[in-house]
Order: C-alpha cells, then sequence, then structure tokens
C-alpha cells in the first residue's frame, strides 16, 4: 500500500525512499492536526468576535494580541531553553491551549443559551478567546516548523515539505466542514460544541509526535550537517527572547526574511479586513461562523488543489529563487484588481465574491508556494537562529506586522473607506517592489549556502 502511495506522489513531490515518505506522512499528520485545530478556531474567533464586542473593533484585538503574544513568545523562548522542542510540542498545546478551550466553551454555552447578558466580563472574555487563538496560530505552527527543520537536510526538505503542508492542508479543509457546521446540521445554535471539540483535538498532537520518534530511523531526524543535530537541552547553551532579537538584526538574511513575512502579513490584512467587514454586513451570528468556516474549508481546497497539480514544482525545477519572487508578483496583481474595483465605485458588499476568492488565492498561493520555500531559508542557519530567531520572526514578528495592517485600516474611520483603500493599495504597491528584490537576495544567499553545506548566520 505505501509503494501505490509513493507512486502517485512521485509526478509531484519526486522520489522518496520508503523511509522518508513515511517519515514526512507522520509529519504530515501532525500538522494536519495543527492546522485543523487552528482552521477551526478562526471562524469561531471571529464570529464570537463579533457577537462579544464587535466586528468593527477588530483593529483593536490586532493591537492587543501583539502586546499578548509578545508576552508568549518571551515564555515560550524561556521553555525551548529547558525542553526540547518535541516535548513542548507534545505539551503545551494541551496543557495550555486545550485547557483553556474546553473551560472557554462552557462559557460560550452560557452566553449563548441567554444565561448571562452583554457586559465588560463578556468584552474582556472576547478579547481574551481572540488573543488565544492568535497565539496558537503563530507559536505552535512556529514550534512545529521549527522543530520540522531541525530535523530535515536541505535537499530533502524540498520534496518532504510540500508533501507536508499537503497532508496538512486535509487538515484545514476536512475539520472545519465536519465539526464547525456540526452543531449547524444538530440544529444546536450555540458554538460551543464546536470549541470543545477544538479543546480535545488538541490532545491528539502528542501521540503523533512520539509515533514519529518511535518509528523513524535516527539518520533521518538530522538537519543540514552533523554539527546541527538536535542536542539535548541540558547541552545546549540558553539564549532567551532577547538574544533571539539580537541574533534576527545581526544578519541582513534574517532581516530579509522579516522583511519577507512582514510584507505578506501586512498586505494580506488589508485584503483581509475589507473581506470581513462586507462579510459582516452580509451575514451575523451563527451564519457568519457558517460562512467564515466555508472560506477556509474553500482555501485549504485550493491550497491543497495548488500542491497536487504541483506548485512546488517550481522550486525544484527553477529554484528557490524563482518561487519566492513569484509571490510579490502576484499579490502585485491582486492589489492592482482591488485597486481598479474601489476607483470604480464596486467595491462594496455586492462584491464579497470578489474578496472571499482574492483571499483564497492569496493564502493558498502562499500556503502551497510560499510557505515551503519560507521554511526552508532556516535550514542552512544556526541552531539558536532555528528556534530562537525563527520564532521571533514567526510569531511576535508577524504580528507586529498584522498591527501594521490593522492600524493602516483604522484611518478609515478618519479619511472613509474609499480613500482608504486608495492609500492601502499604493503602500501595498511600493511594498511589494521591495518584497520582490529582497525575494530575490535571499534565494541567492540560500543556493550558495546549501552548495557549500555551511551556516550563512
Amino acid at each position: 500500500m505505501i509503494k501505490f502511495f509513493m507512486s502517485l506522489c512521485k509526478f509531484n513531490f519526486g522520489e522518496f525512499e520508503e523511509s522518508e515518505f513515511r517519515k514526512f506522512a507522520r509529519m504530515g499528520s501532525i500538522l494536519s492536526v495543527i492546522l485543523g485545530i487552528y482552521y477551526m478556531m478562526r471562524p469561531l474567533k471571529d464570529s464570537l468576535f463579533a457577537q462579544l464586542v464587535g466586528a468593527e473593533f477588530q483593529p483593536y484585538a490586532k493591537f492587543i494580541s501583539v502586546i499578548f503574544i509578545g508576552v508568549a513568545v518571551a515564555v515560550y523562548t524561556k521553555l525551548l531553553d529547558f525542553f526540547p522542542k518535541h516535548k513542548l510540542l507534545c505539551t503545551l498545546p494541551p496543557v495550555f491551549y486545550g485547557t483553556l478551550t474546553l473551560a472557554y466553551a462552557v462559557f460560550v454555552w452560557v452566553y449563548q443559551s441567554g444565561m448571562i447578558q452583554k457586559s465588560i466580563l463578556t468584552t474582556v472574555l472576547g478579547y481574551l478567546f481572540y488573543c488565544i487563538v492568535e497565539s496558537f496560530g503563530s507559536i505552535v505552527v512556529a514550534l512545529f516548523w521549527s522543530f520540522s527543520t531541525d530535523i530535515t537536510k536541505s535537499e530533502s526538505a524540498k520534496t518532504g515539505f510540500p508533501f507536508v503542508y499537503m497532508i496538512g492542508q486535509l487538515g484545514t479543509v476536512v475539520t472545519p466542514l465536519l465539526f464547525i457546521n456540526l452543531p449547524i446540521s444538530l440544529g444546536v445554535k450555540s458554538d460551543a460544541i464546536s470549541i470543545a471539540i477544538v479543546g480535545i483535538f488538541t490532545f491528539l498532537i502528542a501521540p503523533l509526535v512520539n509515533h514519529l520518534y518511535k518509528k523513524t530511523p535516527d539518520d533521518l531526524m538530522k538537519s543540514q550537517s552533523p554539527s546541527k543535530e538536535i542536542e539535548p537541552s541540558e547541552k545546549r547553551k540558553k539564549t532567551g527572547f532577547i538574544e533571539g532579537l539580537k541574533l534576527l538584526f545581526s544578519h541582513k538574511y534574517l532581516i530579509a526574511i522579516l522583511a519577507v513575512n512582514f510584507f505578506f502579513e501586512f498586505i494580506t490584512m488589508i485584503f483581509d479586513f475589507n473581506f470581513k467587514v462586507e462579510a459582516a454586513k452580509v451575514y451575523q451570528g451563527g451564519e457568519l461562523t457558517q460562512y467564515l468556516s466555508t472560506y477556509n474549508s474553500v482555501l485549504g481546497t485550493v491550497a491543497l488543489i495548488f500542491l497536487l497539480l504541483g506548485v512546488n514544482k517550481i522550486t525544484k525545477k527553477l529554484g528557490l529563487k524563482i518561487s519566492l519572487a513569484c509571490i510579490p508578483v502576484f499579490f502585485g496583481i491582486a492589489l492592482s484588481i482591488f485597486l481598479s474595483l474601489t476607483l470604480l465605485g464596486t467595491l462594496n458588499s455586492y462584491s464579497l465574491n470578489f474578496l472571499f476568492w482574492m483571499m483564497v488565492s492569496c493564502k493558498a498561493i502562499h500556503y502551497s508556494l510560499n510557505g515551503p520555500s519560507l521554511k526552508q531559508l532556516y535550514i542552512p542557519t544556526s541552531a539558536d537562529v532555528r528556534s530562537k530567531t525563527q520564532a521571533w520572526i514567526e510569531t511576535f514578528g508577524a504580528r507586529i506586522s498584522k498591527q501594521g495592517g490593522s492600524t493602516l485600516n483604522l484611518i478609515n474611520q478618519i479619511i472613509g473607506m474609499a480613500s482608504y483603500r486608495i492609500l492601502s493599495s499604493f503602500i501595498g504597491y511600493i511594498f511589494v517592489i521591495a518584497w520582490f528584490f529582497i525575494a530575490l537576495y535571499l534565494g541567492v544567499t540560500h543556493k550558495k549556502a546549501t552548495e557549500t553545506n555551511t551556516n550563512i548566520c
């Protein structure tokens, strides 16, 4: 049976050894659960925030989430000094996120049953759940990829990481459709059941990680060179959050990775805000949750289709430089359409379908091509960069990027929606041009490092 699946994947992903194929399949199952949890959380986060606080206050929630995640990343990087990544991946999701999510399910049941009314407490809990979900999407996903780059060589990652992404996308498609819509299918109006399912799913991660370690040969659990093997936490030099930040600004390669992440998150935040504002005008309550859940499932499906069609072959055949440079070109085209509709005065609730598919296209191309490419950039770096600096870039750094986009989104309250959309489009153009040339630099630098089997920084 395994030979049959290997032959199916050969066209899209290339040749695998059987033990290597099994390793990446196990990694993909872990990512599938993590992304499944996150994609169930996201529509619940947005819908519950709209119910408890108000959709128009989302930019303020983004700002608060930056502070929340800053504290969370500081704690997370400190934990890395005491626990190996695979053990942290086994304990953090169920102990912290699972427990809090199950408790929040009880609150949502009580609130949506009408036992308590909207108050300062419900507003605070609305912001809290928003921050918890944002931190899960940042910290747990970043932890998984930091762990993955520790156990994968560069050449193997070119074939294996897109395959891992493909399996992970199954979680983004299946779980929202099955479990977010379950209460509506059963005639239950409360979101509490869906939230409880999310909490239960966090307890599946540890058995999958342990199975990966138990079944995968030791020689496949190594990174770029023997000197980069995962070390016991007691032998590792302890470096905290500030040291990770210092490393980030010590080398232009790392600053460039931060810039690419910043540009993607900033522009996506502009698109996301416009999409959800218009969606909240058309749908309310449980209908909004279902609509956003459908959006997440469609996004996962399109990303999966891109992977199955072999989008990742751009990286294998044309190189990492070309695959990274394709993304800003794509976003530049999306910005042009966005600006054109704004100037024509047709970007409103009637064009919700356009905003829907624009978001799906931009994120799907990121998940299927840009994401796997960015993860490969960390492989020819030191262990501290792959743990502490990567965590800073992909968690706190990403939140700052989103906050930058959210701050720009607040300008619409001062200058009006039409003027705001024109301004944000032109800022986006500037970022897209810079993004393109930085992507070329990253691709060239990564190629030199992998060819000489040396660390960049």
